[in-house]
């Protein structure tokens, strides 16, 4: 188990959204947060006002849609759910990802090259 808890790097947290929401199907805020916490054995941290600003900002782009409905312990709330745009989006984000963390990958190597 990490010691710590990390920040999300900046423009990752959208496509952790989105591919929970491709995994999962629709899900509240809370639970994409802590399935995220989950996922990466409690190394992320997924603030609750972050996520709701992903949220804001991934609906105003119509890559995902919301709602209502009632939770697990019978509270109202917001289920988010992806759109098609989003899926293109997930798949556009994943392969961008990919190539990016491959390249960081290969600078780490070079260190032991040394």
């Amino acid at each position: 188990m990490p010691e710590s808890k990390s920040e999300i790097l900046q423009g990752t947290l959208d496509l952790m959204v989105l591919q929970t929401l491709e995994a999962m199907g629709p899900q509240h805020g809370y639970r994409i947060a802590r399935r995220i916490e989950q996922i990466s054995e409690d190394a992320l941290q997924v603030n609750q006002g972050t996520i709701y600003l992903c949220l804001v900002r991934l609906l105003q782009k119509k890559w995902i849609k919301a709602e209502w409905g009632t939770s697990e312990n019978n509270r109202k709330a917001r289920f988010y759910s992806i759109t098609n745009a989003g899926r293109k989006q997930l798949a556009a984000e994943a392969e961008n990802w990919q190539r990016v963390s491959g390249a960081i990958s290969r600078l780490l190597a070079l260190s032991g090259q040394r």
